[in-house]
């Protein structure tokens, strides 16, 4: 037996054994995925940079909860609450804005990071991320069989002690893929219980908030939670729908914001950000002066934009936030790979809309080629082009430096422009050297 076909063999034998250790009823309900021999390794370089984004973000996050209630009180320009609050109703935005809440955060953070040849592109900041107990599980299967990975065996289990050591992880049927995640992660815990949101009545414990806030109104008590939570029950990630809005990745580049940029976060994070979040524009039907042009597009207006050649429409339109079609790549146009009366349907939706579901435009970044290998069905070895998706979680405990507990890496075919988890994706977590 030759030594590639030794190799095969061996990866084959433990890609099965990951695929034995499953949990009952695995990790995602109605979702699998397709198993890597190893963890993924990435360049120092790029480790190193997302070692230093979690205080970045964990500052940017800050940031932007500032820059809202600054607005919201007229210290800041108003359109910046008014963009924020599109769409949502008076008595949400209230109670994003109370005083007891001010400084209420999320307490994990978790950025979606294309790989790409130059370095990472961050194309989504969740704050409701799903994907913490299928990382936890990794993590301890890839250590077990010999690697070393980012966080070790226990990171992320250590991450969310640090944030949640106690309470009800609350869970409505919208984000029900991630339940069986949870109940592992949870099991046997005699201070963390898993309940449904739809029925779920406060029992004065912390609340874990496993939805968004746009299900709000599917779930029947979710006043009692907000009156709860003024009555000191703590909810984590706080009802702020405003920090659920993508449009932030858009104001970071807004010219006329950048010097409060500069003093919120500091030159350092400011650059490090630069260097990540791809340049953006807020979709905004308002007019602009005759003698000013949108930034980089050279264009003046959002019409000229509708005409745009393949070429030029290397861009990716993106509902905001508060809504379902804000997550799972549901709500994401790339506007070079669709017809050009579609990329102008798309963009002039995007325009009439912006009063209530507002849209931002970014650049589009290509993910690197990677060649990976993974389980095959005939239980052999294959290899697939891919791109990946790399996906830290920074675990935030109150008064505590950013945890970085793992890094859960989603590899899928090189073909398909949204890289998320899908059934032919190669799901593992990053290697640590």
């Amino acid at each position: 037996m030759n030594e590639i076909l030794k190799d095969d063999v061996a990866e084959a034998a433990r890609c099965a054994d990951i695929r034995a250790r499953m949990p009952d009823g695995g990790l995602f309900a109605g979702h699998d995925w397709r198993s890597s021999p190893s963890p993924l390794e990435v360049p120092a370089p790029v480790l190193e940079t997302i070692r230093r984004l979690g205080p970045a973000l964990q500052r940017f996050v800050e940031a932007c909860n500032r820059l809202y209630l600054e607005s919201a009180a007229g210290d800041a320009p108003p359109w910046i609450a008014r963009w924020l609050d599109a769409g949502k109703s008076a008595d949400l935005v209230a109670f994003a804005r109370e005083r007891l809440l001010r400084n209420e955060l999320p307490r994990v953070i978790r950025p979606d990071l294309i790989l790409t040849d130059t370095g990472l592109c961050l194309c989504e900041l969740d704050s409701v991320p799903g994907g913490i107990g299928a990382a936890a599980w990794l993590q301890e299967v890839y250590v077990d069989l010999g690697f070393k990975v980012v966080g070790g065996a226990q990171g992320m289990r250590e991450g969310w002690r640090r944030i949640f050591p106690q309470g009800d992880v609350v869970i409505s049927s919208e984000a029900a893929t991630y339940r069986p995640e949870m109940e592992w992660l949870n099991a046997g815990s005699d201070t963390v219980e898993i309940a449904s949101a739809e029925t779920y009545r406060s029992k004065g414990r912390p609340i874990y908030r496993f939805f968004e806030a746009f299900d709000l109104p599917n779930l029947p008590n979710a006043a009692e939670w907000r009156a709860a939570v003024l009555n000191r029950v703590p909810m984590t990630p706080p009802l702020k729908p405003h920090l659920e809005e993508k449009l932030w990745l858009a104001l970071f580049w807004l010219p006329v914001l950048q010097s409060r940029w500069r003093e919120l976060l500091g030159e350092k994070h400011q650059a490090l950000l630069r260097g990540v979040i791809p340049y953006g524009w807020v979709v905004n039907p308002e007019p602009i002066p005759p003698h000013a042009a949108i930034p980089r597009l050279d264009i003046h207006s959002w019409e000229e934009a509708k005409g745009f050649s393949q070429k030029r429409r290397r861009l990716v339109l993106k509902v905001s936030g508060f809504s379902e079609r804000a997550w799972g790549s549901r709500g994401v146009v790339f506007g070079h790979d669709v017809p050009g009366d579609e990329w102008a349907a798309a963009l002039d939706g995007a325009l009439t809309g912006f009063a209530t579901q507002p849209h931002l435009l970014q650049e589009f970044h290509q993910g690197a080629h990677l060649s990976a290998r993974y389980l095959a069905e005939s239980g052999g070895m294959d290899t697939m082009a891919a791109r990946a998706r790399l996906c830290p979680y920074y675990f935030i405990a109150p008064n505590q430096a950013p945890h970085l507990g793992g890094v859960l890496a989603t590899l899928c075919p090189a073909d398909k422009k949204a890289v998320h988890g899908m059934r032919d994706a190669i799901m593992t977590v990053v290697g640590d050297g």
